[in-house]
């Protein structure tokens, strides 16, 4: 992935062949015209568990149309972190019963929230663009 500056406070995530913008609300300084990086994380929480009840449905004939995910999340004041993030999957009243705590377990499958649940290490440092140190 490569991250580059684009004009205000708009900064895109390069991966894969796609582009990723992220800006900052107008209260924070950017021009509000994208998700800022932090919604894009709680974001990526819901969706990823999202994908793994599709897919629980999916390999199940179960229809997936009517239901939802809501997410919440409580702030944590003194951490000035979320202290708690909640997924509630609203389920249809004619989905399988017992399939009920599966659809669960599957969400907890998610690979976001278990990077979250066991964080990986972070490594940080400067170094010189290689353009650079060639046309010195």
């Amino acid at each position: 992935m490569e991250v580059t500056f684009d004009g205000g406070k708009v900064i895109t995530a390069h991966l894969n062949g796609k582009s990723i913008k992220t800006d900052q609300s107008v209260r924070n300084g950017g021009g509000g015209t994208a998700p800022e990086p932090f919604e894009l994380f709680l974001a990526s929480i819901g969706t990823c568990a999202g994908i793994y009840v599709k897919s629980f449905c999916d390999q199940r004939g179960i229809p997936a149309e009517n239901i939802k995910i809501v997410q919440s999340m409580e702030f944590d004041p003194v951490k000035r972190i979320p202290g708690r993030i909640t997924l509630d999957i609203q389920l249809p009243s004619d989905f399988p019963e017992k399939y009920r705590a599966a659809v669960i377990n599957a969400a907890e499958l998610c690979l976001v929230k278990k990077t979250i649940s066991d964080p990986p290490e972070f490594r940080v440092y400067a170094s010189l663009s290689p353009t650079d140190v060639i046309n010195k």
